[in-house]
């Protein structure tokens, strides 16, 4: 990634909400992929770089994410700032129905990191949607997280599985997969200061 193109990556995470504590969910990998986006955002932030949070509204009625509930309500850690762009979505992809798009063209942003939840549901879709779109997306394998999955023959895929299948389609052709340490690490190059542009 170039430094011309560093000034315009945003960080995007999708659904980070209480709901995500809900039971229905079942077992989840990656206990630490709060933690991990939430450092994700303080870096960002300390280098004041654009942040966009993406917020489902569930239209199911037993939804966790359904609004007028807690769970809708996004991770203490993990809320908006003032100045911060908050998308909110009704389905899956963040771009369906929604100005992110728009958001993005009309502040040149080229490039995305993305973490959230669920990699298998909401991320996968808001990633290949953007690459789709044109923009280079770097998702943050240890900031995102995956639940056990039930398929159609009754047969239980452990979360681990499920993460691990994930992010094999999705690096490469629609994603480079990277992961929060090595991220903050290159933080100086990957997101310019402004001042000095």
């Amino acid at each position: 990634m170039s430094d011309e193109t560093s000034k315009q990556t945003v960080l995007m995470i999708i659904d980070f909400q209480k709901a995500i504590d809900d039971p229905k969910w079942g077992r989840q990998n990656n206990p630490d992929a709060e933690r991990q986006a939430t450092d994700l955002l303080k870096a960002w932030r300390r280098h004041r770089r654009p942040v966009i949070h993406v917020q489902h509204l569930s239209t199911e009625a037993d939804s966790p994410y359904r609004p007028g509930q807690a769970g809708c309500d996004f991770k203490e850690d993990l809320a908006p700032c003032a100045g911060e762009i908050v998308i909110q979505k009704h389905t899956n992809n963040a771009f369906i129905e929604t100005g992110l798009e728009a958001a993005l063209r009309d502040r040149k942003i080229t490039d995305l990191v993305i973490a959230g939840v669920l990699l298998h549901n909401s991320v996968d879709a808001t990633v290949r949607m953007a690459a789709n779109l044109g923009f280079r997306v770097r998702l943050v394998e240890d900031a995102t997280k995956s639940c056990d999955l039930r398929d159609p023959s009754g047969r239980v895929w452990p979360a681990e599985d499920v993460h691990a299948v994930s992010l094999a389609q999705l690096g490469g052709e629609y994603a480079q997969i990277d992961r929060t340490r090595s991220l903050l690490a290159a933080l100086p190059t990957l997101v310019a200061d402004p001042s000095a542009a």
